[in-house]
């Protein structure tokens, strides 16, 4: 057997192993998800189910049903901080990364910017719960919007800016030449080119504001503000635990983020590989 044929085999057995280590938790959640509550407690552990039972599904999508009203709230609530705050971050950090990768602004203050999230979060939750409750806006999901922006504003400006940095210059010469403006310039000649990266940092970001769980934990206490990644450890609170509504919450809050990932997986890929090349 040839170098080549072991290489190849070497690496389509690498890749059946990351596969392997990446979705078993994912099948198990999911077994898990549709077992009785016999088999969760039963020991020794059976990985495949007695009976299979999807009625938790149905309770979660059900208004009329506590669970149902719960996980619904929990799931319209991240996904507008998600999403509003990555919509505000990517408003902010776009022209920002622009001016640091083309305008030559000091890089010290894109370094004071990332130092910001260096930081341990707690160290933030004082002042930032001071103000809020000064100025009556606890347990809200604006004040979840207001922090996750701030959170994602220099990743957000960081990777963009990588990627700006690889853009073609010359064709924003030759805008400049014809008497564009820099703002024209920026929406109809860097953003088109840019589409990859922005689709990127977009994704990464929902993604960051989607899982983040201190800030909602502390910043909210109720249906009104609760986000998914607070609501999944109201579930497992109590007395009893139904261990499969747990996971049943857990596969049903990985499906916007992998949806979204599934229809941008080219963008992603091509953002992200686009940023670390240049020249």
């Amino acid at each position: 057997m040839n170098r080549s044929i072991k290489y190849s085999i070497f690496l389509y057995a690498t890749a059946v192993l990351v596969t392997l280590f990446t979705l078993l938790p994912l099948v198990w959640i999911f077994l898990m998800s549709i077992s009785s509550p016999h088999d969760l407690t039963k020991a020794p552990l059976e990985w495949i189910p007695s009976e299979f039972d999807f009625s938790r599904y149905g309770r979660l999508v059900d208004l009329d049903n506590g669970s149902g009203e719960r996980f619904l709230s929990a799931l319209r609530n991240s996904l507008m901080t998600a999403g509003g705050a990555t919509f505000i971050a990517l408003l902010v950090a776009v022209p920002a990364a622009y001016a640091f990768s083309r305008r030559n602004a000091s890089m010290a203050l894109l370094f004071a910017f990332l130092a910001t999230i260096m930081m341990p979060p707690i160290t933030y939750i004082l002042p930032l719960y001071d103000i809020f409750s000064q100025f009556g806006m606890l347990n809200s999901t604006t004040t979840l919007i207001i922090v996750y922006s701030a959170m994602l504003l220099p990743f957000a400006t960081w990777l963009m800016k990588s990627n700006i940095d690889v853009l073609p210059v010359e064709v924003e010469h030759a805008a400049f030449m014809e008497g564009a403006s820099t703002l024209f310039t920026l929406r109809r000649v860097v953003l088109p080119l840019a589409r990859p990266a922005i689709a990127a940092t977009a994704i990464l970001s929902f993604l960051v504001a989607w899982d983040e769980f201190f800030y909602a934990l502390i910043f909210t206490n109720d249906l009104t503000a609760k986000t998914l990644s607070v609501a999944i450890a109201d579930f497992s609170a109590g007395r009893v635990t139904d261990y499969g509504v747990v996971a049943a919450v857990g596969v049903l809050a990985t499906l916007p983020p992998a949806f979204l990932a599934i229809c941008f997986q080219k963008f992603i890929v091509s953002g992200l590989v686009a940023g670390s090349v240049k020249g």
